[in-house]
């Protein structure tokens, strides 16, 4: 039974998701509470397995109270957050500060599909309960550790430069839950002189891929802007796909450009990581690095395999470093991952990759 806690300062938004929760015999939610200092006093109490948590409260806001969460009680949480920028940039913030994962509110229009995507989330982020307690240790006050988690193992992999032989010009990664904080750190340790250009399909609501790149380009040496259909690709840049539109390469002429598109309107997910992985594939072949990062589900496993076929390398995120073991692991157990890495590791590979 997973056990969790409510936090939102409307009567209305508590009610409802305690009821959409509560669909799922698997989950309990064993209390609610109305801004962040009554959520604390109640974490401290209660035996919680997940939170959601309102970004916008009075008292102590969403942030502030994430904050205290991670410091002296650290536990999954899930930030329920506005569409607004500034709601996105908050809940950029949040995942930088140990939140799991966010669902946006305005998502709650189609119940049904809301109380789905919330369900599917919790229990995802339920699953790392004991690998949080472990990370952030440390900073928390001393919780007895459950007796089933071991310390994280990484697994010996061969070097980026005998797996994937470069020079490659072009780096594709897809991502989804848990995806934020990790492509930041990938990023942020890229340098400005990077000899290839790098796309990006993050599963994200449009309002939120604008904040998204913006924050990356600060952190990063690399410049990072949200795509435009027809962009060129230039080295040491990095493109994220705006949200509801899917990101690929095409040719114009015989030179390759970025393409920023509708199409396919009928996919799942917008952008689909399919759509990237192929077209890098077909138009760039033996030139492309592939990464796929944390997420549920399992887009972007059609798209590597044609970029696989077409001589493309591509690097999965290890299951211990990821949020959901899901679009990193459909790759592996199709045999297309070239390495297996720790999200520690992935930048130095991709480094290593590019430059041959």
């Amino acid at each position: 039974m997973i056990r969790v806690l409510v936090v939102d300062d409307s009567t209305f938004m508590r009610h409802a998701l305690v009821s959409m929760l509560e669909q799922d015999p698997e989950i309990k939610v064993v209390d609610t509470a109305r801004d962040g200092q009554d959520a604390l006093d109640k974490v401290s109490r209660l035996d919680i397995d997940v939170i959601t948590l309102d970004v916008e409260m009075p008292r102590l806001d969403g942030l502030e109270t994430l904050k205290q969460i991670m410091k002296t009680n650290p536990l999954p949480v899930l930030m329920v957050s506005s569409l607004t920028e500034s709601g996105a940039v908050s809940t950029l913030k949040a995942l930088e500060y140990g939140a799991q994962d966010f669902i946006p509110k305005t998502q709650s229009n189609d119940r049904d599909a809301f109380g789905e995507d919330l369900r599917r989330k919790v229990k995802a982020i339920a699953r790392r309960k004991s690998i949080i307690r472990l990370k952030y240790h440390h900073h928390a006050a001393p919780q007895p550790a459950p007796a089933h988690a071991a310390p994280r193992q990484t697994p010996p992999v061969c070097s980026a430069a005998s797996a994937c032989k470069g020079p490659r010009d072009l780096v594709v990664i897809g991502v989804s839950t848990g995806g934020p904080p990790v492509v930041q750190k990938i990023l942020s340790a890229l340098p400005a002189s990077l000899p290839a250009c790098v796309l990006i399909a993050q599963h994200m609501p449009a309002t939120f891929t604008g904040p998204f790149a913006k924050r990356l380009d600060s952190v990063s040496q690399l410049s990072v802007t949200e795509a435009v259909d027809g962009d060129k690709l230039k080295n040491g840049h990095a493109y994220v796909c705006p949200g509801g539109k899917h990101i690929g390469v095409r040719l114009r002429g015989s030179l390759p450009e970025v393409s920023v598109t509708e199409e396919p309107k009928d996919a799942l997910y917008k952008p689909t990581v399919n759509v990237l992985m192929e077209t890098a594939g077909m138009i760039m072949g033996r030139r492309v690095l592939g990464v796929m990062l944390t997420g549920m589900g399992s887009d972007g496993v059609d798209g590597a395999r044609v970029l696989r076929e077409k001589g493309g390398c591509l690097i999965a995120q290890n299951e211990a470093s990821c949020v959901v073991y899901g679009m990193p692991k459909a790759v592996v157990d199709a045999n297309l991952a070239n390495l297996v890495l720790d999200a520690d590791e992935i930048a130095s590979a991709i480094i290593t990759t590019v430059k041959g």
